[in-house]
């Protein structure tokens, strides 16, 4: 495949971030191209946990990822953006008026003016525990994400994990599975205290399982799991049986090739300007996980606030004969502009 497409901004990543900026850049009259190794949109969202409630989102009490993704694709439908999925970026090629062309892995060739990297956390895979044979019972009793909590009711169900994913699934499959244990070296959480809190609440009214200051040793099962040893803080192990084991460590993140374009690296994040979310290479930006900076917080909607200014700095770029005009959406609406 050979296509050649052209765009004002190309978009690397469309999870929730990258769709938002569709939106931002749109209003502004400037047209978007998001590429995106994985199949579908949403990222992470959609890839690892398309039905985690999410709680932070502004005039959202609760909002499913999957439902976030869906709202957000609605609300950029008017721009009408276009999209390589399932193609990862590869190349770069800056060209002698100052714009890019962007090459994917299948070959596809999309010109811009403007590149705004969005790839959360790049190219990502889950940290896994060193247990033996792990890799035999992957699929098998064994996930690093939940795509269906369905698969989990009236299951026994283990969960190892300190950090906010652990917490918010340890909630959730609590009204799903049949048991749920919570399995963490530590004895005080990484995630958000307010989770740690009902977590903490749930194990003292006996709705689930807590087991502190442990760690995974050893897993077994005949064709699928069915049991799990866990090492206390008093060197004794405990074995008890179970369906499913979900270890969520987070996920070690990988630039791939957008690491060799000269952009500042800072321990695998792209170090911006906070002042339009530039990077040192000019017409490249970087917006939400995959970025950082002084006092840097891996929100969504900080990502949304990123992709604004960023698309009012993208505008010279696009249109640098013309004085950038803005206007409340409210003025307008967002088919009047």
């Amino acid at each position: 495949m050979n296509t050649q497409i052209h765009t004002d901004i190309c978009i690397i990543g469309a999870g929730p971030v990258g769709l938002f900026t569709v939106f931002e850049a749109g209003l502004l009259k400037m047209r978007c191209h998001l590429v995106d190794a994985l199949p579908q949109v949403g990222g992470q969202l959609s890839e690892i946990y398309p039905r985690k409630p999410i709680y932070d989102i502004p005039g959202y009490p609760t909002i499913q990822a999957q439902e976030l993704v869906d709202n957000l694709m609605e609300q950029i439908k008017p721009f009408e953006p276009g999209f390589t999925l399932g193609e990862r970026v590869e190349g770069l090629d800056k060209k002698d008026d100052g714009s890019y062309t962007v090459t994917t892995s299948e070959g596809t060739r999309i010109h811009c003016q403007v590149v705004a990297i969005a790839g959360g956390l790049g190219c990502f895979e889950p940290r896994k525990p060193d247990i033996e044979n792990l890799e035999i019972f992957e699929g098998k009793g064994v996930s690093y994400m939940v795509k269906d909590p369905e698969l989990y009711r009236g299951k026994n169900v283990v969960l190892a994990g300190g950090g906010d994913s652990a917490l918010d699934w340890t909630i959730f499959l609590a009204d799903v599975a049949k048991k749920v244990t919570l399995v963490h070296r530590g004895d005080t959480f990484r995630g958000a205290p307010d989770s740690a809190e009902k977590v903490f609440k749930l194990a003292e009214a006996g709705v689930i399982n807590l087991v502190l200051s442990s760690h995974l040793t050893k897993i077994n099962g005949n064709g699928h799991l069915n049991e799990i040893t866990f090492l206390n803080k008093a060197k004794e192990e405990n074995t008890m049986e179970t369906d499913y084991l979900i270890p969520l460590f987070g996920l070690s993140p990988k630039l791939g090739p957008i690491g060799e374009w000269g952009l500042n690296i800072e321990k695998s994040a792209i170090a911006v300007n906070t002042e339009d979310y530039s990077t040192n290479v000019e017409r490249i930006y970087a917006i939400g996980d995959i970025n950082t900076y002084t006092n840097k917080l891996k929100l969504i909607l900080c990502g949304f606030h990123e992709a604004a200014l960023m698309c009012h700095s993208a505008f010279k770029y696009v249109y640098p004969d013309q004085k950038l005009s803005f206007k409340y959406t409210t003025v307008y609406g967002v088919n009047g502009f």
